[in-house]
């Protein structure tokens, strides 16, 4: 049997059980705080200001988790990995792009379940957008290994 109050209340998202609008702004602020100092990242962001990008980011995650459709009325279907094709996405950013995402969900202070789920997600979102194994070429350049050494020695 059920109690006639719960039964009027619709069941919280996650969105609401972890803090809601302040919650994601502090993730993505921490987020972004990273990516502006990150050789390999920031080149990916063509807007001088991460402002926008924070935003997007904001907006989308509150709305996967259960918040405000504001992403879709501005942006329509997120469409995560074509909006992300343009971007040279190598295992490399990936992972740094997890860093820093890792660095802002620690500070949030969760729930160990709260963040067990977020993490889940947001690696597999990370993994999700890789669309290349070829080196970045944007960032810094990593020393070439055994670049005095000729690719086809001659032979006598």
């Amino acid at each position: 049997m059920t109690d006639a109050s719960s039964a009027d209340t619709p069941p919280s998202s996650f969105y609401d059980e972890v803090g809601g609008h302040d919650t994601f702004v502090r993730l993505v602020d921490v987020f972004y705080r990273g990516v502006a100092d990150d050789e390999l990242l920031r080149p990916m962001y063509p807007e001088e200001d991460l402002g926008p990008a924070a935003e997007r980011l904001t907006l989308f995650l509150e709305q996967y988790w259960g918040g405000p459709t504001t992403y879709s009325q501005q942006r329509g279907h997120p469409r995560l990995r074509l909006r992300h094709q343009p971007f040279h996405v190598d295992p490399a950013a990936r992972d740094r792009w997890l860093a820093h995402m890792r660095t802002a969900v620690d500070e949030l202070g969760l729930s160990p379940l709260h963040e067990a789920t977020l993490w889940d997600y947001l690696e597999r979102a990370a993994h999700a957008m890789v669309n290349t194994f070829e080196p970045a070429g944007i960032g810094p350049t990593p020393p070439a290994a055994s670049a005095h050494l000729p690719l086809h020695p001659e032979t006598d």
